[in-house]
C-alpha cells in the first residue's frame, strides 16, 4: 500500500460501515452479555465493560501515536489475551492498523517485519521484551503489557475516545504471511475487507448470539483473529481465549459443562493431537457442534475417526487475502459424502477455476482457484510489484489448484507452486501425503518434488514416524497399493519434525534448503 493511497482514504472521511465495530452495538444492545473469557487467568469481560476498554485504549493510542496521519502501524508481540483483542478493536477506533506479531520467530525475523511496517508503536506481552531487545534494526518506542506503568495500567486511567471518522476502504489490519514459500508479506485487511470476512464465517459456520468459541489458534493468523475473534463478538457470542494449543488443556476445556464450547477451530495436526490425547471423551463434547479444520490438507482417515465419534471434522479453505473463501456445511451427511473437499464457496464471494489459457476449466478438471468480492485484499503492503501480479482485474489469484466436482463442491489438490511434473504427468504433492499420512506408523509428512535426470521431477517424501517407525519399504509397498507409479515417491526419508507454520502449513523451502545435500 502506497502513501498516497492512504492519504486518500485520510480525505474521504466516513463513508458506509458506519457500524462495523464489533462491539459498539453488542454493548448497545446486550450490555451486560459476557463477551470473552480467558482461560489463565479466568478474567471476564461484558459487551459494556469490553465497549468501555476498547474506547478507553482508543484514546491512549491517539495520545501515544497521534490520530494523524491515519493508517499508522501499531505491532503486537504476544500470546492470546483479552488484552491484544482490545489493542485490535481500539486501532480500529483510532484510525490506525493492528499489526500483530507472530511469537514463534526468532529476532532477526521480526527485525525483518519489524523493518518492513515501519509500526509508530509496539505493545508486547514481558516474556518477549528479551527477543526483542535483540533485534537489530531500529525499533519503534516499545511498551510492556504488564507491570507498573505497563499499557494495562495506562488504560485503566485513560478516558473515552470517539471513533475516528474513516471510510471504509481504511486498513484496519495488517497480517504478515506466513512465508510457506519466502519472506512473508504484509497483507492489508480494510474495515470493509473484515466486516466481510465476518459475515463470510458466522455464515457458513452457523455462529449466532448462542454461539460459544474456543480460540487457542494465535490471533497473529487470520483463523484466530478474524474468522474465529471477530466473528464471535460481531454476532454477541462467547469467545473464550486460551494463549495457547496444549492438548491435555484444551481438551478440558472444550469438555467444561460451564463453558458450553459449541465451535473449535484447529488444524489437522491440532486434531489428531487432540484423538490421540489419554483423556479424549467424545460423550464429553455434547456442546460441540464441530470442529472446523483448515491451513492444510485433511486426511479421509482422520474425518472418519471423529465420525465415528460423533463429531463432524469441518473442512474449510482460507488465506489472509480473502478470510473464508470456501467451505463445507455443519452437517455430518455432507462430511462423510464429501471426504476432502473443502466445500462451497462463501455467500460473499465469487469463485472461479482457471486454466493456463486465463479460462475456466470444466468440471472434473484442475485450475488455479481465483477469489474475488469485499472481503479480498487491497494488495501488500509495499509491495507494487507483487500485488499487480497477484491480480487480474479484481481477481485474486491465490496460487492454489481447485476442481469442482458433482453436487459444486470444491476439492484443492494443492498449491501451484508444489505441484511437479514426472515423466510428463502433473503430481500433487498433497495427494500422496494424504496416502502416506493414512499409515498406522505415520505421525507427519510432507512430500516434494525435485530434479531427477529420468523423469524430470520425483518426489521425496519426508516422514515423521510413530513411535513404531516403519520402513521405507512398508511406506513404499502402502504407497504401490494406492497411488499409480508415477505418484509414488522415489525416495523416503525420515526426519524428526516437518517445519510448519502457524496455520499447519508445511514449510517446504525449508525442507529443499536443510535437506539439498541429501
Amino acid at each position: 500500500m502506497q502513501p498516497e493511497f492512504l492519504s486518500a482514504v485520510a480525505e474521504r472521511g466516513a463513508v458506509g460501515l458506519e457500524t462495523d465495530d464489533p462491539v459498539i452495538y453488542r454493548a448497545l444492545v446486550t450490555p451486560d452479555r459476557q463477551a470473552v473469557y480467558e482461560v489463565t487467568t479466568g478474567r471476564t469481560e461484558t459487551y459494556a465493560t469490553l465497549d468501555d476498554a476498547v474506547a478507553r485504549a482508543a484514546y491512549r493510542l491517539g495520545a501515544l501515536v497521534g490520530t494523524l496521519p491515519q493508517s499508522q502501524r501499531v505491532a503486537f508481540l504476544g500470546r492470546n489475551s483479552v488484552d491484544q483483542i482490545i489493542v485490535c478493536l481500539a486501532c480500529q477506533r483510532a484510525g490506525l492498523v493492528f499489526v500483530p506479531l507472530n511469537w514463534r520467530l526468532g529476532a532477526a525475523e521480526l527485525g525483518q517485519i519489524i523493518a518492513d511496517c515501519e509500526p509508530a508503536l509496539l505493545l508486547h506481552d514481558a516474556e518477549f521484551g528479551a527477543v526483542l531487545a535483540d533485534v537489530a534494526q531500529a525499533m519503534p518506542p516499545t511498551i510492556a503489557i504488564e507491570g507498573e506503568g505497563g499499557w494495562a495500567e495506562s488504560v485503566d486511567a485513560a478516558p473515552r475516545a470517539e471513533p475516528a471518522k474513516i471510510g471504509a476502504e481504511a486498513p484496519c489490519i495488517m497480517l504478515y504471511t506466513s512465508g510457506t514459500t519466502g519472506s512473508p508479506k504484509g497483507v492489508i485487511i480494510t474495515r470493509r475487507n473484515a466486516f466481510a470476512s465476518a459475515i463470510n464465517f458466522s455464515l457458513v459456520g452457523e455462529v449466532t448470539s448462542r454461539s460459544v468459541a474456543l480460540c487457542d489458534l494465535p490471533f497473529f493468523h487470520t483463523i484466530g483473529l478474524v474468522a474465529i475473534g471477530r466473528t464471535t463478538l460481531m454476532m454477541g457470542g462467547r469467545l473464550v481465549i486460551s494463549d495457547r494449543f496444549l492438548p491435555d488443556r484444551t481438551l478440558s476445556v472444550l469438555g467444561d459443562p460451564a463453558l458450553g464450547i459449541t465451535h473449535y477451530f484447529a488444524v489437522p495436526q491440532m486434531a489428531a493431537a487432540l484423538r490421540n490425547t489419554p483423556a479424549w471423551n467424545p460423550s464429553a463434547l455434547k456442546a460441540l457442534q464441530a470442529i472446523f479444520i483448515g491451513g492444510a490438507p485433511l486426511s479421509p482417515a482422520l474425518i472418519e475417526t471423529f465420525l465415528q465419534d460423533g463429531i463432524p471434522l469441518v473442512n474449510g479453505y482460507g488465506m489472509s487475502e480473502a478470510g473464508t473463501s470456501i467451505h463445507m456445511p455443519l452437517d455430518r451427511d455432507a462430511v462423510a459424502r464429501h471426504h476432502g473437499s473443502v466445500g462451497f464457496p462463501a455467500p460473499l464471494l465469487a469463485v472461479r477455476l482457471v486454466g493456463d489459457d486465463g479460462q475456466d476449466v470444466p468440471d472434473g478438471e484442475v485450475g488455479e482457484i481465483w477469489v474475488k468480492g469485499p472481503s479480498v485484499t487491497p494488495g501488500y503492503w509495499n509491495k507494487p510489484g507483487e500485488t499487480a501480479r497477484a491480480f487480474v482485474g479484481e481477481w485474486y489469484r491465490t496460487g492454489d489448484l481447485g476442481r469442482r466436482a458433482e453436487g459444486g463442491v470444491i476439492h484443492v489438490p494443492d498449491r501451484l507452486k508444489d505441484m511437479y511434473i514426472s515423466g510428463g504427468e502433473n503430481v500433487f504433492p498433497a495427494e500422496i501425503e494424504a496416502v502416506i499420512g493414512a499409515h498406522p506408523k505415520v505421525r507427519d509428512v510432507a512430500v516434494l518434488g525435485l530434479p531427477d535426470p529420468k523423469w524430470g521431477e520425483c518426489g521425496v517424501a519426508f516422514i515423521v514416524a510413530q513411535d513404531e517407525p516403519p520402513s521405507a519399504d512398508e511406506i513404499l509397498a502402502h504407497c504401490a497399493e494406492r497411488l499409480a507409479s508415477y505418484k509414488r515417491p522415489a525416495r523416503i526419508v525420515f526426519i524428526e519434525q516437518i517445519p510448519r507454520t502457524a496455520s499447519g502449513k508445511a514449510q517446504k523451502h525449508i525442507l529443499r534448503q536443510t535437506h539439498a545435500s541429501r
